[in-house]
């Protein structure tokens, strides 16, 4: 299935191994106390050793292992770039402790660049587990969390990823996380491939409470998107279906309600692309899914003068 993947995409982005793809600041809920800013960082490095079937990172990574020094290189240049935050997010589009993408050698020297930051968000694949994760863990002053990719609990939406990550994985390293006191945070899928999508709400929330049992300190839905050649020869056969705007504020609605212990988000990159939404409404409505974020308290829908029932 690799083969087919690979096969339908189309070209990367240009990219340089002495800066990062993106920098921005944002806020996030601490556990539903406080309000912290956090610094992300979208690191630029080797491609995932993985191909999801629904992944589209790999367009803004090298071909070739990354460089030794090229991340630090790009951490230090992105902290001057926004003000001084809580925490920091080391995205790089592929797996912070695959040596592949970041260099055991690079690891101390990032973990000395993130000695001011209550807490550091790095990307692991549940199968990579390795012993660097707790050296990493234990340089840093703050607290480590690692986030990894459930998608869905439904076993068969969960087969058509081509992650090669079972739940029972999944399981594994959320037991060994928190056994060294490292927090989880876990990205979930609305509407994967093959998903009915009168279902995928439900799924969703299952898929939430599942995340939530197994200690998930926060867990983020993304909307299911195309942009990368299998997804949209899935569509053309039938397969996929991407969800609409409607349904993610529902999933996010629902998820609120049921006053889970973790945090819950919706992730908002490409909602101006999501189906379902108009000129009148589009604004408003992302305003409200940015707050239910931040603050984890449902608010009331409303009609937003569009005249007719929300997509």
């Amino acid at each position: 299935m690799r083969k087919s993947i690979i096969a339908l995409r189309g070209p990367k982005n240009q990219v340089d191994a002495n800066r990062p793809f993106a920098v921005w600041r944002e806020y996030e809920n601490d556990l539903k106390q406080r309000t912290v800013s956090v610094t992300t960082i979208i690191l630029t490095g080797a491609e995932c050793r993985f191909a999801c079937t629904m992944c589209d990172l790999w367009k803004h990574t090298l071909d070739e292992p990354t460089p030794i020094g090229a991340l630090p290189t790009q951490i230090e240049w992105a902290l001057k770039q926004v003000p001084k935050s809580d925490w920091i997010k080391l995205y790089n589009a592929s797996n912070f402790f695959d040596p592949h993408a970041v260099p055991e050698k690079d690891l101390p020297v990032i973990a000395a660049l993130c000695q001011d930051f209550e807490r550091v968000i790095v990307e692991n694949h549940p199968r990579l587990i390795r012993p660097s994760i707790l050296d990493f863990a234990g340089a840093l002053n703050g607290r480590l969390e690692v986030a990894m990719g459930l998608e869905t609990i439904d076993p068969a939406s969960l087969n058509r990823l081509n992650k090669e990550a079972t739940i029972e994985d999944y399981v594994k390293a959320c037991d060994w996380f928190v056994e060294h006191q490292i927090d989880v945070r876990t990205f979930l899928m609305l509407q994967p491939p093959g998903m009915n999508p009168k279902e995928s709400v439900d799924w969703s929330l299952r898929s939430t409470a599942f995340a939530v049992a197994h200690q998930a300190r926060h867990i983020c839905m993304i909307p299911t998107r195309g942009g990368n050649g299998m997804m949209e020869a899935l569509a053309d056969e039938g397969n996929f279906t991407p969800p609409t705007a409607r349904q993610l504020e529902i999933f996010l609605e629902q998820a609120l309600l049921a006053n889970h212990s973790s945090v819950v988000t919706v992730d908002l990159w490409d909602w101006a692309k999501m189906v379902g939404h108009c000129e009148h409404c589009r604004e408003p409505r992302l305003e409200r899914l940015k707050k239910m974020n931040l603050h984890q308290t449902f608010l009331p829908q409303d009609t937003y003068g569009c005249g007719g029932d929300l997509g």
